[in-house]
Formats: structure tokens, sequence, C-alpha cells
């Protein structure tokens, strides 16, 4: 007898971590992005500092291989020697970040690494860090028009459709960059009118737009409102034809999200916005 049923995805991915696993999950989605054929189940494992946590960690990666029946991805950045040999015996293929960069660089640089627990927030208290948190947060508080509160502060806004790639460029770029950044959704009521939300016109330097095929939009929109007029293939066509000829109209600054990764969209966001950063 066997529990295994048919996943909604191709293979769970694990992020192993004695941290917080952002590293190993940032990493991890580098990597991932290269398979755009294919769907994954994500779960983040972080604060693994003992061997009880190690165990229970085991158990949880085998009880995904058990029901999917393929063997689980698991990206570590466990520095603690047997506490990483106890998540390597999961039935999974293991990805050891420590392993794979710095055990090379030892032997290149002819010297030992600290493999110190934690080492990389030793640098929490940095300005950098400190940015890249108050980024984050800004970024959570005006996704999709929540607020237009403090939008003086926003370093970029994004406008586009809904399900256009707003929401993961914005955190991807207070993530990565320290970027503040702010979206807006173009809405009916918006092409109606022929104007952008009033709010934006004050910060029109900062906005940026995004696009996307009205083909992949009504994909997208399809696996979160099956069959709704929102994911109908007219309804996309006319939403991206009257976002795109309102960027025109208003001389914003846009580019089109349909082939392009996060990672790509944003270094085009931040040489078309902040380019002297």
């Amino acid at each position: 007898m066997t529990d295994r049923i048919v996943a909604p995805y191709d293979r769970t991915v694990f992020y192993a971590s004695d941290g917080t696993g952002i590293t190993a999950e940032t990493f991890g989605h580098s990597l991932l992005s290269q398979f755009e054929t294919l769907s994954f189940r994500q779960v983040r494992l972080p604060f693994i500092d003992s061997v009880d946590k190690a165990r229970e960690a085991v158990l949880k990666i085998n009880h995904h291989f058990r029901i999917d029946g393929r063997r689980p991805v698991v990206f570590s950045t466990l520095v603690d020697t047997p506490i990483n040999a106890i998540v390597r015996q999961a039935e999974a293929v293991f990805i050891d970040l420590f392993a794979s960069f710095v055990e090379p660089l030892e032997m290149e640089l002819g010297a030992k690494s600290t493999h110190r627990i934690g080492r990389f927030h030793q640098t929490a208290e940095s300005d950098a860090y400190k940015r890249r948190i108050e980024a984050i947060n800004f970024s959570l508080a005006h996704d999709d028009g929540q607020t237009s509160a403090d939008l003086e502060q926003a370093d970029v806004i994004l406008v586009g459709v809904s399900r256009s790639g707003k929401t993961p460029t914005s955190l991807y770029l207070a993530m990565q960059h320290g970027v503040k950044a702010a979206n807006y959704p173009l809405i009916p009521e918006d092409f109606e009118r022929r104007r952008l939300p009033e709010v934006l016109y004050r910060f029109k330097p900062k906005i940026f737009g995004l696009t996307i095929s009205p083909d992949r939009l009504a994909e997208v929109r399809h696996e979160r409102r099956p069959n709704s007029r929102y994911a109908s293939l007219e309804n996309c066509r006319y939403e991206v034809a009257e976002a795109e000829s309102m960027m025109k109209r208003e001389g914003i600054r846009w580019l089109s999200s349909t082939t392009k990764s996060i990672e790509e969209i944003a270094t085009t966001v931040l040489q078309e916005i902040m380019p002297g950063d």
C-alpha cells in the first residue's frame, strides 16, 4: 500500500539552513528559474541547529519523497558537520552550497574557512542590511496599491495590469538591492478615464511599466481564477492593449515580462529609473 498521490507540481524543493534559509532560497530560485516548464512546491526549513531538528527535517523530506514518488531537491547552507550529515541521509537530491563553493575556494586560496554558523548574519547591523529590511517592509506595505502613504519614499513605482509581474519584481528589488518599490495595478476604471491613478502623477519620474502578452496573461490568470472573465483571452487582450496605450500616451518607460526572468526585469528597472546607483 502506498500513500503516493498525483501532485500538482513536478518536484518538492527544500531550503535547509541553520539560519533563516534566505541565502539557500535565493540561490535555489536562481537555479530553478532555468526550468521554466516545471513547477515546484517550495518549502523552507530554517534554524536547523540541533540533531533533533535535523532528524525532523529528514522526516519531512522523506514524507514528500513517499507522497510524490520522486526525490525532493534540497538546497542546503548547513554548516555544522554532524547536522549536515544527518540531513544528507534523506531520500533527496542534496545540493550543498558550502561543499560546492567554499571547499573549492579553500583549495585555491590555501586557507580554511571559518565554517561558523550564522556568519552571514553578523552583517545584520550593517547599513546595507538595514536598508534591505526597510525596503522589504515598504514593498510589502505598498503592494498592489494597498496604500499611497509615504510614496515620496519610493525609489520605483511599478504599474501594469494584474499578474504582469509587479509584485515579484518589487520584492526582488527590495531583497536583493534595498530598493523601495511600490506597485499599482492598472484596472478597467483607469482605462475608462484614460488616466493613471491620480496619486501617481506627483511621482511620474519614478514610474516604470510592465506588460505581458495576452496569451501568457490568460494562462497565469486562469490558474488563479479559472473560467472567469478576468482570465478570458478577450479581456486579457483588452487590458494589455489599454495598458500599453496608456504607457505610451503618458511617456512611461516599460517592458514586456513575457519572456524575461525577474532578475532581467529588475536589472532593466534599475538601469532605467536609477542609472546612477
